[in-house]
């Protein structure tokens, strides 16, 4: 069995103080909205929550399977890279699955919010509505599907290191495509150049259609996305120039 690793050790201890905090400070929904990743035209926005939400989980089972998957692939790529460049692609690839998630937000909240302003509302009664759940009066049913389609948008949160861990995945898998991986509830052996990306286009669909495989339909999978493409793209770098300059290892 893997030890673990320092940092993976540290990142682990970080990520359950955080999750007692959700639990126990402010009832758990100030802690909540405070750290989580809100949509940013959201007043529960702060830049500090772009790093903050790496941290969070949204409950027992959330942050068990992260936390198993960072020991279970962190500390094997730590061993490899060394703690620094492990945590150059750990939160490297948090901030691809940020930019790859806010930015397919962006996508679906743009062009509804501009049909209607282009429908005759205006931006504080798009807000109101957005930000109260509350109907105003003369709203047609044309507008009433548009408000509906960025609702959601603009009331999303984002929690987890799952980001994270796709970029690790990813390094996992380039580091190691013949090792031979399982899901738990398809007790098949995979070898990693095949299983890693099955699960980065399973998410893809996931994140365009909206249809569920294996994670709650909740999840942010153009995060995961994000995060692995980011951890895949940092490691071909450094495979790549691993004779000049830029090696990394």
């Amino acid at each position: 069995m893997m030890r673990i690793s320092e940092t993976v050790k540290h990142l682990i201890i970080i990520n359950v103080i955080m999750f007692v905090g959700t639990l126990t400070i402010g009832g758990g929904v100030l802690f909540y909205d405070w750290f989580a990743l809100h949509f940013p035209k959201n007043e529960s926005f702060q830049y500090w929550q772009i790093i903050t939400h790496m941290f969070m989980h949204g409950g027992g089972m959330h942050l068990f399977f992260n936390m198993f998957a960072l020991w279970m692939f962190g500390s094997p790529v730590e061993h490899v890279l060394g703690s620094k460049r492990f945590l150059f692609i750990y939160f490297s690839a948090g901030l691809g699955a940020v930019a790859l998630q806010l930015g397919y937000y962006y996508f679906q909240y743009i062009p509804s919010y501009n049909s209607l302003i282009v429908s005759g509302l205006n931006s504080d009664q798009i807000h109101y509505m957005l930000t109260t759940s509350k109907v105003l009066e003369g709203v047609t049913q044309t507008q009433f599907l548009e408000l509906q389609g960025i609702f959601q948008v603009f009331n999303a949160s984002m929690v987890g290191a799952s980001g994270c861990l796709m970029g690790i995945m990813a390094a996992f898998g380039m580091m190691n495509p013949n090792a031979e991986l399982m899901l738990i509830f398809l007790p098949i052996p995979i070898k990693a150049k095949y299983f890693i990306p099955g699960i980065i286009i399973l998410d893809l669909i996931s994140g365009i259609t909206g249809q569920s495989f294996f994670s709650p339909s909740n999840t942010a999978y153009m995060a995961h996305v994000g995060g692995a493409l980011t951890g895949f793209l940092i490691m071909w770098y450094w495979k790549k120039n691993q004779f000049n300059k830029n090696r990394w290892y």
